[in-house]
């Protein structure tokens, strides 16, 4: 059964996957999607954020009255974007779409669609505001004004500061903001103090990071991995985070008297969602690691396939994807470990507005 979604977005036709350029507006195209498979997939091989289950036919596209497009969704399209290192860890460039290979539950897919572009990314910056945090704020807002630097000058950046408490860095009524002045302020703008409550600042941030127009999504959390003021579990926030289409790129920062630390959670985030870990050594490494995490972003392939198996019901698809190219060596790909079916609440048959 399908059922009509205003997604408020309009694309003109363009080259590439994304069709070249698209632009935002207010509800003025509709896409019509098979409900039993409707789920964003982020793969950051870094294949980095999945992006949604759907796919068009040669006759979806179809002008409408206002001037935009209407695509008719009838299959379902498995799209993901990826990282691809060489054997010294150094990004690697010039691929080419019969250079990967795409495995869903064991199962080799074709690949559809490639492309290979700098795209825009919504971005979460999740800081850890705690007491312990207090000697390292300095370079931490450094190292978040060096990845506004080092991004897409289009890219949408939030912040979300936690203590035991959650709350948005940037003012009501600016969901993001390009501005580095703007991304200072919301850096800025709360006291290191108190307890931790990182399952919860996951969660916020997830849920904001729906409000961006850029098909990529991407969390950037900066802490020691302790949490001892949550209302939400880990299973919950990590459930949430393999069900959304975000990359989270951890990054740890340890005290030794800490006893709330926890390297392995960064670890888990990072691997679930694709992205990567890091543990520097001193707080001083932070902004060269965001530059790194920038970069990464930049130069992700995209990749979307229709998956070859039929069955449709809430389960997990494992994800498997390899890349290699005369004269590059070995090559690896980091890519979140699968997908899940399961459909969220708000696009449940019944549920649509």
């Amino acid at each position: 059964m399908t059922d009509k979604i205003a997604l408020g977005r309009s694309f003109k036709r363009g080259t590439g996957l994304y069709a070249g350029k698209y632009r935002w507006t207010e509800g003025r195209i509709a896409w019509t999607r098979n409900l039993s498979l409707l789920f964003p997939i982020a793969l950051a091989i870094s294949l980095v954020s999945p992006g949604l289950v759907w796919s068009q036919d040669s006759s979806s596209a179809q002008k409408s009255l206002g001037g935009d497009y209407m695509l008719r969704v009838n299959a379902n399209l498995v799209i993901l974007s990826a990282t691809v290192l060489d054997h010294d860890n150094a990004l690697v460039s010039g691929l080419n779409k019969d250079d990967f290979q795409v495995y869903e539950d064991r199962v080799l897919q074709q690949i559809k669609d490639f492309s290979h572009e700098d795209l825009p990314v919504t971005v979460g910056l999740v800081i850890d505001n705690s007491g312990s945090m207090g000697s390292k704020r300095a370079d931490v807002i450094a190292a978040a004004l060096s990845f506004a630097r080092s991004s897409n000058p289009r890219d949408q950046i939030f912040v979300v500061n936690f203590n035991e408490h959650v709350s948005y860095g940037l003012p009501a009524g600016i969901p993001f903001t390009d501005r580095r002045d703007q991304l200072q302020l919301a850096l800025s703008s709360i006291r290191t103090i108190g307890e931790t409550a990182l399952y919860d600042a996951i969660s916020t941030a997830l849920d904001h990071l729906k409000q961006g127009s850029c098909e990529k999504k991407v969390l950037i959390l900066i802490s020691d991995g302790g949490d001892n003021a949550s209302k939400h579990t880990l299973a919950e926030v990590i459930e949430m985070a393999k069900k959304s289409s975000a990359i989270l790129y951890t990054i740890g920062i340890f005290d030794e008297q800490d006893l709330d630390q926890n390297p392995g959670v960064l670890k888990r985030f990072a691997k679930e969602t694709g992205g990567q870990a890091f543990f520097p050594g001193s707080s001083k490494e932070i902004p060269s690691i965001c530059e790194k995490i920038a970069r990464d972003i930049r130069n992700q392939y995209t990749l979307a396939y229709v998956p070859t198996i039929s069955k449709r019901d809430d389960g997990y698809r494992v994800l498997d994807v390899r890349a290699s190219a005369p004269g590059h060596g070995r090559l690896s790909v980091r890519t979140r470990t699968g997908y899940s079916l399961s459909l969220a609440p708000a696009i449940r048959e019944g549920n649509l507005p």
